[in-house]
C-alpha cells in the first residue's frame, strides 16, 4: 500500500511541476517578447526615418536633374523676352518631380535675371528680365554664385573659362522625422544646387 501511495504522489507532484513549469515558460515568453519589442522597434524607427531622408534626397536630384536638362534643351530662350517664361516652367518642372507632402522649395535664376522662387506649390517672380540678354562669368560655391558683371559674348573670364549664359537651380526640402524622439534623423533642410551652361 505504501508503495502504491507513493507512487500516486510522485504522479501527482509531477503533474504539478508539468502544470508550473508551463506557466513559467508561458510568462518567460512575454517577457522575451517585451524585451526584443524594444529592439526590433528602434530598427523600425531608423529604416522608416533614413529611408525618407533617402528618398527626399533622391527626389532632390532628381528634380534638379529635370529642371537642368529642360534648361540645355530650351537654352534659346534665356533672353529678356523669354526669360520669365522659362524660369517658371523649369521652376514648375522642379517642383512636379517630387511628392507634395510639403516643405519643398525652389529657385531658378535665369542668367542673373528672371527668378521663380516657389514654395508648397506657390510660385512668386522677381529679377530683371533684360539681364538675360547678357553674357557672365559667374563664380563662388553651390548656393552662394557671384554673377559678377554683365560681359559681352566670346569674353574672357580667365582660365581658360568664356562668358556665357548660364541657369541655376536650387532646391530644398525641410524634413521632419517621423520618430523625432529617437534621434536617427534631426529636423533640418536638405539642399540641392545646380548652374548650367546653356550658351
Amino acid at each position: 500500500m505504501r508503495g502504491n501511495a507513493s507512487v500516486a504522489v510522485l504522479r501527482v507532484l509531477r503533474r504539478c511541476c508539468r502544470a508550473v513549469s508551463r506557466r513559467e515558460r508561458t510568462g518567460v515568453a512575454a517577457i522575451e517578447f517585451a524585451l526584443y519589442s524594444v529592439v526590433f522597434l528602434s530598427i523600425l524607427a531608423g529604416t522608416v526615418d533614413i529611408g525618407n531622408l533617402i528618398f527626399s534626397e533622391f527626389q532632390l536630384d532628381a528634380s534638379i536633374s529635370s529642371g537642368a536638362q529642360y534648361a540645355v534643351v530650351n537654352a534659346s530662350l534665356v533672353e529678356s523676352t523669354d526669360g520669365p517664361t522659362l524660369a517658371k516652367s523649369i521652376s514648375a518642372i522642379v517642383n512636379n518631380s517630387h511628392t507634395n507632402s510639403g516643405g519643398w522649395t525652389n529657385t531658378v535664376v535665369v542668367n542673373n535675371g528672371p527668378t521663380v522662387t516657389t514654395t508648397n506649390d506657390t510660385a512668386s517672380s522677381s529679377g530683371t528680365a533684360s539681364n538675360a540678354d547678357s553674357y557672365y562669368c559667374p563664380t563662388g560655391t553651390p548656393g552662394s554664385w557671384t554673377w559678377g558683371s554683365a560681359k559681352t559674348a566670346g569674353t574672357s573670364c580667365g582660365s581658360n573659362k568664356i562668358a556665357g549664359k548660364f541657369v541655376t537651380i536650387t532646391s530644398s526640402r525641410t524634413l521632419a522625422p517621423f520618430f523625432p524622439a529617437w534621434g536617427f534623423v534631426t529636423n533640418g533642410t536638405i539642399t540641392r544646387y545646380a548652374i548650367v551652361q546653356v550658351q
